[in-house]
């Protein structure tokens, strides 16, 4: 649906690649998200504690990447409350998400502790 592309230049540089994935054969965006960690668990990718409890995160084989993602509700919940930043792009097509009743999920990935 929609891509982000956001580095940090500071003494803990970073890129990451923020989007909203929406799959219409889902009733629900819990489903989607549930399986998502199926998805993860059977390529390999080990379940690991989000920075909040409305997100999910999973690291690949070898921790080269990072994976966090929640439901579009849990993260515009998230954001509303100020617990989470997401770019602008990104909570707008979660917005949309919500108002199409559509089942969709913010992701986040980027590098990984190797």
């Amino acid at each position: 649906m929609t891509q982000v592309r956001r580095c940090d230049a500071g003494s803990n540089a970073f890129c990451a690649i923020d989007f909203v994935v929406r799959n219409g054969k889902y009733v629900s965006s819990d489903i989607l998200a549930r399986d998502e960690s199926r998805v993860l668990r059977k390529q390999g990718w080990s379940l690991s504690d989000a920075e909040t409890s409305a997100q999910s995160a999973a690291n690949s084989p070898g921790h080269k990447l990072r994976l966090t993602y929640a439901t579009a509700a849990g993260d515009l919940q998230e954001i509303d409350l100020g617990l989470i930043i997401r770019p602008w792009p990104i909570t707008y097509a979660l917005s949309n998400q919500m108002f199409d009743r559509a089942a969709a999920m913010s992701m986040r990935l980027e590098i990984g502790a190797s």
